[in-house]
């Protein structure tokens, strides 16, 4: 969509639905009369049978599981772009994507420009608070009757990195899965760090907020948190990870940073 090309469909992995075209709220008019399939998201499986109707002439799953089974059987119905081998499943870095699609799309200058202009925003965000520099930092979030962070391979705190922060010592020491931490209730004094970006799954803002042992954490009762909603436009950016929504998330949360860290 950055590229200006549409595409006949959209794999909704975040769930932004038929309103949003299947995309987030800040690139859904990108589509304009234009109506995609939306395949909605079912988990790891892919309806091979719907890919095939729309007869698409090129199939990107660039931030996927990276299985070879996958894109064999994609690649008998379009040639398809997968993550870079070795990349950690569903690991592969935004501008490593951005890049691949556009070399796909045969707009590599166009692609290697857009890494660059958003790149840049980052960067100017991180030269404009040098507070955040070195500052301890995590990407927590609860889901089901589980807790966790995210550490380095995800958009999430890649980005916080890039911003200048420093994964918190506590967090690292706890055993990872890929680019995500497993953190028990007896773990969570992990989050508490020089500021923590807390988001909800499956749960409501109001009911990670109440959670006794989030509310108990300093990061927390010291206001040095800074709370996404689940649904809320900033959280769903922070998330997408692409050149798109990266902007949207650097505006967003830069100042909510900022006013914590003090």
């Amino acid at each position: 969509m950055a590229l200006g090309v549409k595409p006949v469909a959209v794999y909704d992995w975040q769930s932004f639905g038929a309103a949003h075209k299947g995309v987030g709220p800040w690139a859904s008019e990108l589509f304009g009369d234009a109506e995609p399939t939306i395949l909605a998201n079912v988990g790891d499986a892919l309806d091979y049978e719907a890919i095939s109707v729309l007869e698409p002439d090129l199939i990107l799953n660039t931030r996927s599981a990276g299985d070879q089974a996958q894109y064999d059987r994609l690649s008998t119905i379009a040639p398809t772009v997968s993550p870079p081998a070795g990349t950690a499943a569903f690991g592969t870095p935004w501008a490593t994507q951005t890049q691949l699609v556009a070399d796909a799309l045969g707009q590599s200058a166009a692609g290697a420009a857009l890494v660059d202009t958003v790149q840049d925003t980052i960067t100017a965000a991180a030269q404009a608070n040098p507070g955040f520099a070195g500052r301890t930092a995590v990407a927590a979030t609860k889901f089901g009757d589980a807790y966790g962070a995210y550490i380095s391979g995800d958009a999430r705190w890649d980005l916080l990195a890039a911003l200048g922060f420093a994964p918190n010592p506590a967090v690292l020491a706890l055993p990872a899965q890929g680019f995500y931490v497993p953190v028990s209730g007896e773990q969570v004094s992990a989050f508490d760090a020089d500021v923590a970006v807390m988001f909800p799954i499956g749960y409501t803002l109001d009911e990670l907020k109440a959670d006794p042992l989030i509310a108990s954490l300093a990061v927390v009762k010291d206001g040095r948190t800074v709370f996404l909603g689940a649904d809320d436009e900033l959280s769903q950016a922070f998330s997408a990870a692409s050149p798109l929504s990266i902007p949207i998330a650097v505006q967003g949360i830069t100042p909510q940073l900022a006013a914590v860290i003090g």
